[in-house]
């Protein structure tokens, strides 16, 4: 697994059309190998459009995107990516939902079997490998949704507000679990979010986003020791983070 760098250089996206939204505007950012980052920034400021870029998705309009060195016109490889909706195909089970990257990628399902098991292991869910979708929880799909990002291998995760349909508790859940296997798979992770806490929490740095075009206002180096415990959040060190990053949605006219 080669674990990804992303660097961008004066980046901007407008849409075509007769409005021409610019969605982002100028964004200067270099990212080392192996950190989490969390984007933040009030709806519509250009956070999911970020992460698209980098994924592939969508052109840039201006500036420059390079992940591992090379410029970014269409997915690089050794990508995983999970959504805010797990997408799960509801006829396959879970384990053979989990191997469709490696179908896709015209790979042999039956070699992936013994990393399957060690995923579903990772995320608890050995016992429900063979289970369709229907049978489980919003938290377990999206366990095995990350299961499936994971399964083949990829230097450079990319999630887009994926527990933002789960409950406060399940979020909880998710956030302390996520936290374990980034530590374990030590990938690059870029993470959209509209939460300050989960935002802190999950990230060694925060990129902060003002209102559309997005900006980049600021990035937060967050020094807090790993692995962190949900108990962190009643510090007053990580009260610091989540007061400054408030401050900075006080400055943006945005109620954090």
């Amino acid at each position: 697994m080669k674990v990804a760098t992303i660097r961008a250089q004066s980046l901007s996206k407008q849409y075509p059309g007769a409005r021409g939204v610019v969605a982002l505007s100028e964004i200067t950012v270099d990212i080392p190998a192996g950190r989490f980052v969390s984007i933040l920034g009030p709806s519509g400021c250009g956070k999911s459009t970020f992460l698209r870029c980098v994924a592939g998705l969508e052109d840039i309009t201006a500036g420059e995107l390079l992940v591992n060195e090379a410029e970014v016109h269409s997915p690089p490889h050794g990508i995983g990516m999970v959504f805010q909706r797990d997408a799960l195909l509801e006829w396959r089970t879970i384990r053979k939902n989990i191997v469709l990257p490696v179908e896709f990628a015209k790979k042999r399902p039956v070699d992936y079997a013994e990393k399957v098991d060690y995923l579903l292991d990772l995320v608890g869910l050995s016992d429900f490998g063979r289970c369709y979708p229907r049978e489980l929880s919003g938290g377990m799909r999206q366990r095995a949704a990350i299961c499936r990002a994971l399964v083949d291998d990829p230097g450079l995760l990319l999630m887009d507000e994926p527990f933002g349909a789960l409950d406060a508790f399940t979020r909880d859940q998710m956030n302390f679990e996520l936290q374990r296997i980034w530590m374990e798979t030590k990938n690059t992770v870029l993470f959209v979010t509209h939460g300050i806490s989960e935002a802190v929490y999950l990230a060694d740095v925060v990129m902060v986003l003002s209102p559309r075009p997005g900006r980049l206002m600021e990035t937060i180096t967050v020094d807090l020791p790993r692995p962190r415990p949900l108990a962190v959040r009643e510090t007053l060190d990580f009260g610091h983070y989540t007061s400054h990053i408030r401050g900075l949605f006080d400055q943006m006219s945005v109620t954090g």
